[in-house]
């Protein structure tokens, strides 16, 4: 176990190092002048801008920026915006509230996603299945914003049962925004475990269960939806990731203070330490996720082994 866990780290550091670089890429190709985005309509002079490009290292090569700001990283130090503000204590502020978001949305997906595959594979080709099928086609054919107006006009202006922006109301003002954000991943997770334990019900381990007499409850519970869960664990924990990073739009819809609202006011204001601080504590997230989902494969399926 643990020269597996030393390998999949070892195996993470180029991922971790090429992610972090095509991000870093990306915000350098911006078009435009970061230094006269922060000015506005003002005028500055030369003297201030030639200052406040080396003051940010926008006057070396990317490789160069790439290397000065790994540095810092590596000392604990993101850097800090055009405007002065300590990137470390923006994602301390804002990360909550994402964080919050992300883990009632996975809850949700979990839950419900799994319940409903569980349920449409059990009762195959019934009206339950149909109406599974119907149901998350329809969910996944729905753009997430118009989902998100649809949600608010409905749940919280026509019958006022939630809130619909802030969250000022607490675990009450997440509901509608995390219910919106888990609505395209549960339609996926119903889907794909309803398509394994269909196909694992028709494998010859499960007849034989079947033949030695054992109840069918068991059968399908500690036989045929362990194997179905590898694809939905690996989707869930790839997903809890997303989950972080894929909230602009939602929190945008519906006025959540999070990082994914910081990251979309960062690229408009083309402030790149902003938007790479943040990416690169999601891509640690997301990789430590990864390797946490291969850590449960053992316990799923016990003929997977670690050597």
């Amino acid at each position: 176990m643990g020269r597996y866990i030393a390998r999949r780290l070892f195996q993470l550091i180029p991922v971790f190092f090429g992610a972090t670089f095509l991000i870093f890429a990306m915000v350098y190709a911006i078009p435009g002048d970061p230094i006269q985005a922060l000015a506005g309509d003002r005028q500055i002079s030369p003297s201030t801008v030639q200052a406040l490009r080396e003051k940010y290292n926008l006057n070396d090569p990317l490789p160069i920026q790439y290397a000065k700001y790994m540095g810092n990283l590596f000392q604990g130090d993101l850097g800090e915006s055009l405007r002065g503000r300590d990137v470390t204590e923006i994602i301390r502020q804002k990360f909550p509230v994402s964080l919050r978001l992300a883990l009632l949305a996975f809850a949700f997906e979990a839950i419900i996603g799994m319940a409903a595959g569980l349920l449409a594979a059990i009762f195959h080709r019934s009206f339950l299945d149909m109406l599974v099928l119907v149901s998350t086609t329809a969910v996944i054919s729905i753009p997430v914003f118009v989902l998100g107006f649809m949600t608010q006009l409905i749940l919280g202006v026509e019958l006022d049962l939630l809130p619909i922006a802030g969250i000022q109301d607490g675990w009450r003002s997440y509901i509608l925004p995390a219910s919106v954000l888990a609505a395209v991943s549960l339609a996926y997770i119903a889907r794909l475990l309803r398509t394994s334990l269909i196909e694992n019900l028709r494998a010859d381990y499960v007849r034989t269960a079947r033949a030695k007499g054992l109840p069918q409850g068991r059968v399908i519970g500690r036989h045929a939806l362990r194997n179905s869960l590898i694809p939905v664990v690996t989707y869930l924990a790839v997903d809890l990731g997303g989950l972080m990073g894929g909230a602009i739009v939602t929190e945008g819809i519906f006025n959540l203070p999070g990082i994914g609202n910081e990251i979309f006011r960062a690229v408009q204001n083309q402030d790149g330490n902003i938007v790479v601080g943040i990416v690169t504590a999601l891509i640690i997230i997301f990789l430590l996720m990864s390797l946490i989902a291969d850590l449960l494969y053992a316990w799923l399926d016990p003929r997977i082994r670690y050597d």
